[in-house]
């Protein structure tokens, strides 16, 4: 977190645009880089965020809907109208309850970036004191992901229907996911007016029993509790503990509960299929109230469905009997349905689910989902492939995905090929023909010919997975590991579902950092080096070294610098280099490497600013300093007599080849000035003392000798433990500091006048990382063969030390050379291009364009199988794509109808016929290729003819 001035003057009760633009901006920071679970956070309209940057002056360049990053770039160009009050009417509902108690209910659809804002509780407080209006939307930040490591705001806590039985009363709540089943509980006994001691509750996924919720210390998400899924209240007979309608309960004493509570799995028949995509079987309830029950969701799905009105698109095509459905767009689901979309076109698939697929359904695989994922696959294929284009809501589906797969729970955008990926091996899993895997020890190739070995590993493969995945999607390759030390060689043949393909059309990255000297030897200088593109901060650091020719005796210290202070160090070598922006603005600074009794001294800049009465602009009121030009970084040791003096002689020592220095030596006494000589180095005679106390240029040289001088003193105050400001113009105080410091912080408050004396020229500003316009066209544009990305995943390469690999034969870890090649290819090819790289928590996007072949993808030269005598070729046939950045992005389809021999553009509900030419674009993400049948015929022919139309999939 930035440094924020200790010793500043108030200002007035009214705040100008500049202002208001300054203080959000500092709030927003503060209360971003410190949230943590059970913050509180509040959506406001875009739309008024939009006026609101406007009004103070944001620069239409950036734009604004990336939130608070808007403030930090914005360039002051005029001034638009005061925004009027917070107006938050078109995210929700026209008609919402009046009971303060009720969250208020938004839109299903509504996207951050789009429609609202997220501001931390600091930040709304503030707006709204100045702008009032509403309604109040608030939202807590709960922890997500696997880890459960990651926070999120819960824009959208669960929506659950509570059905009482048997009086058949229900009721809608809202409640967080983080909540447990304790408070919920409490709600339905409260929203019913029950007895706590007389209910029970159910959680009644599809309209049946599924498990009663008695561990009330669990929490809904920890019970996998979904979205507008139903909660049955059950209430019992005190006298028997039976339920009112004569239902027997299933609350033993004796702990029995779960046992019984289990959910009873029936194979269904093709007819028995819910359009909710659940089970029409329900679970001991009498026929009247599972009616009741059922009509009461029918009802209230169709109206949910009201909030997504369909968007029929005026696609006409001719002799087509299906696939052109869209999927409707619950709310940032549009990586699901980009997915969904290419398997529903898989031809293979849309034959396989439209026939008789049940039987093949694996009911007892562990590893599955018990045959729902299938089951719910099968049915939204079904609806698409019907005739029709009335957009199909993917709920039911998303419901049961996110049951199975809770990082896809919720309305967050998530990676459609992370999606896709659990997908193929869920269903593959649901539709194993396998009932029993054997157990199978994979043995040594010990010599044996490389096409014996392969044909066992798949054998034995096959022997455990047997799927219409399997048969569609799954190939194999040769994996070759070689040890670095006794060039053992160990090959394996392993399944792949996908191919991951890097993009490395550019590998290096060209960055800008401002070298700064802490010992006054040299003035400031910008270095431009060259860095691996994917690279980490010790790349950078070992790179500028070299560049700035540092001595072993000295180190670099890496920040970076917004708004005049001190944003961030760079204090582990290993940060993604990702993770700095080509705007950001980086300074390093020499200094002696640290050792004992050192303090890193941190010194800003500060002049004062001026405040203007509102109404007699003319006359100043007041004054307060302000952050300046560029903070600077030293070494200062600290010892018993430390004073206020030494941090002056430090500090000079710093400014002095960037200042007019002719000007500042003093004629008069050391009462108004400081005394440097060629014997500052008193305090000791060490080689870290004397790199520190080196006094370099600090010495005016007359006559070809050197002199002592007396300079001004200069205005500096120091930051103490306690927020106090230490006036250093004593410079015989001795300064008592706490041992346990490793920094200090100084101000050096510059006035009007000594700026004129001494000319900062060289602390004014620092350049960018990186001037996009500056890049070489030809580098941002040139454009990478898919080719190119197959070889550098081919390529032979030494494993991460993370993937050590253990050697037999040594009989120790070793980082070996790994090498793939293609052997056994599958009929449906699926290509992965990783666009999104990885650091920590964060991700970055290539928008690398990749020139892929959509007719005679070739792959013959790639299989190392020498056998192999037939040609690999391919047929691009679907591809998802990703458009914008992340977070914020935006996933679509391309497909081909392979019965028109035509291409759309599925866009959630929206579908438009589009040119071959259009199918290309730098946000293609995942492949689809299917291979040519009688590749061979096709050599001299047109491409495309011998490809399979699908024509059995109509």
């Amino acid at each position: 977190m930035a440094e924020v001035s200790v010793c500043s003057n108030g200002g007035g009760t009214e705040l100008s645009p500049e202002d208001e633009r300054i203080l959000i901006r500092d709030i927003a920071i503060a209360a971003e880089t410190s949230s943590k679970e059970g913050d509180t956070f509040y959506l406001i309209t875009q739309r008024w965020w939009q006026n609101w940057i406007e009004y103070v002056n944001q620069d239409p360049q950036n734009g604004a809907t990336d939130g608070f990053s808007s403030l930090e770039h914005c360039n002051l160009i005029g001034s638009s109208k005061r925004p009027a009050s917070i107006d938050n009417s078109d995210l929700i509902h026209d008609a919402n309850p009046e009971d303060s108690n009720v969250i208020t209910e938004i839109h299903d659809s509504l996207l951050e970036g789009r429609d609202y804002v997220l501001l931390p509780q600091e930040v709304w407080n503030k707006l709204h004191s100045w702008y009032g209006g509403g309604p109040t939307l608030p939202r807590k930040v709960i922890s997500s992901g696997l880890s459960q490591t990651e926070l999120a705001v819960e824009v959208y806590p669960l929506r659950l229907q509570l059905l009482v039985m048997p009086k058949g009363d229900h009721s809608t709540i809202r409640i967080s996911k983080k909540e447990t089943i304790a408070e919920l509980h409490r709600k339905a006994c409260e929203i019913f007016n029950l007895n706590s001691e007389q209910v029970c509750i159910w959680d009644y996924y599809g309209q049946r029993k599924h498990a009663l919720m008695d561990d009330l210390d669990k929490t809904l998400d920890d019970a996998n509790i979904q979205m507008d899924q139903d909660i049955l209240v059950e209430v019992l007979n005190n006298a028997n503990g039976t339920a009112l309608s004569g239902y027997k309960s299933s609350i033993q004493d004796n702990g029995s509960s779960k046992k019984e509570a289990c959910s009873i799995l029936l194979e269904p028949s093709k007819s028995s299929l819910s359009i909710a995509g659940g089970f029409s079987a329900s679970m001991g309830a009498s026929k009247s109230f599972t009616t009741e029950v059922t009509l009461g969701q029918d009802l209230i799905s169709t109206a949910r469905d009201l909030d997504n009105p369909p968007v029929i698109s005026c696609v006409v095509t001719r002799g087509s009997s299906g696939g052109l459905t869209g999927l409707m767009n619950l709310g940032n689901t549009c990586f699901m349905n980009s997915a969904i979309q290419c398997l529903v076109h898989t031809p293979e698939f849309a034959k396989y689910f439209r026939d008789n697929y049940h039987q093949e359904i694996n009911w007892q695989n562990p590893l599955g989902m018990v045959g729902e994922l299938a089951l719910a696959f099968g049915e939204l294929l079904r609806k698409l492939w019907a005739s029709g284009r009335t957009p199909v809501s993917p709920r039911p589906f998303k419901a049961k995905l996110a049951r199975f797969a809770p990082q896809f729970s919720g309305y967050n955008q998530h990676d459609s090929q992370e999606l896709l990926a659990f997908l193929l091996d869920g269903l593959h899993e649901d539709l194993n023909r396998v009932k029993h895997r054997p157990y199978i020890k994979s043995r040594d190739a010990d010599g044996r010919p490389d096409e014996e070995v392969a044909d066992e590993y798949w054998a034995n493969h096959i022997a455990r997975n047997d799927s219409i995945i399997v048969d569609v999607c799954q190939g194999q390759y040769k994996s070759t590991l070689v040890c670095p030390v006794c060039n053992k060689i160990s090959v394996t043949f392993d399944p792949f579902m996908y191919l991951s393909l890097p993009i490395q059309a550019t590998t290096t990255r060209s960055m800008k950092v401002t070298v700064f000297s802490s010992d006054g030897s040299a003035r400031p200088f910008a270095c431009t080096v060259n860095v691996p593109k994917q690279g980490r901060c010790r790349d950078l650091i070992h790179a500028l070294s070299n560049a700035c020719s540092l001595k072993n005796s000295e180190e670099l210290k890496l920040a970076e610098v917004r708004n005049h202070l001190f944003h961030r160090f760079f204090e582990d070598p290993l940060v993604s280099l990702s993770m700095i922006k080509d705007d950001d603005h980086l300074a390093a600074y020499k200094i002696p490497k640290l050792g004992k009794r050192t303090l890193l001294l941190r010194l800003i800049h500060r002049r004062q600013e001026l405040l203007h009465d509102r109404e007699t602009s003319d006359n100043p009121t007041a004054a307060r300093w302000k952050p300046y030009g560029i903070p600077l970084v030293s070494l200062v040791l600290y010892y018993d007599a430390f004073s206020g003096g030494d941090i002056q002689r430090v500090v000079w020592r710093m400014l002095s080849p960037m200042l007019k220095t002719e000007n500042l030596a003093q004629a008069n006494s050391a009462d108004t000035g400081i005394t440097l000589g060629t014997s500052d180095a008193s305090h000791g005679s060490n080689s870290l003392e004397e790199s520190i106390n080196a006094v370099a240029d600090s010495t005016v040289k007359a006559g070809g000798r050197s002199k002592a001088v007396t300079l001004l003193k200069l205005p500096l105050k120091l930051v103490d433990e306690n927020n106090e400001c230490i006036d250093l113009a004593v410079e015989e105080k001795a300064l008592n500091l706490s041992s346990s410091l490793a920094s200090i912080l100084v101000y050096l408050d510059w006035s009007k006048e000594l700026l004129e004396k001494c000319g900062t020229h060289f602390l004014q500003n620092l350049p960018e990382v990186c001037k996009i316009g500056h890049l070489n066209k030809k580098a941002r544009t040139e454009p990478l063969s898919l080719y190119n990305c197959l070889e550098a995943f081919l390529r032979e390469e030494p494993l991460v030390p993370e993937d050590m690999w253990y050697c037999p034969q040594c009989k120790e870890q070793r980082q070996a050379s790994k090498k793939l090649d293609l052997w056994r290819l599958p009929e449906v090819l699926v290509i992965h291009l990783k666009r999104f790289s990885y650091s920590r928590s964060m991700k970055h996007k290539l928008e690398t364009f990749v020139n892929f072949p959509i007719h005679d993808f070739d792959l013959t030269n790639y299989i190392a199988n020498k056998n192999n005598t037939r040609r690999q070729l391919y047929e691009l046939y679907a591809l998802t794509n990703h458009y914008g950045g992340m977070g914020s992005g935006h996933y679509t389809a391309h497909i081909k109808l392979l019965d028109e021999n035509r291409w759309y553009n599925f866009d959630d509900s929206h579908i438009s016929l589009i040119n071959e030419e259009e199918v290309k674009s730098a946000a293609a993400y995942v492949l689809f290729y299917r291979r040519v049948k009688n590749a061979d015929a096709v050599i001299d022919g047109q491409p495309g003819a011998g490809y399979d139309n699908g024509s059995s999939c109509k």
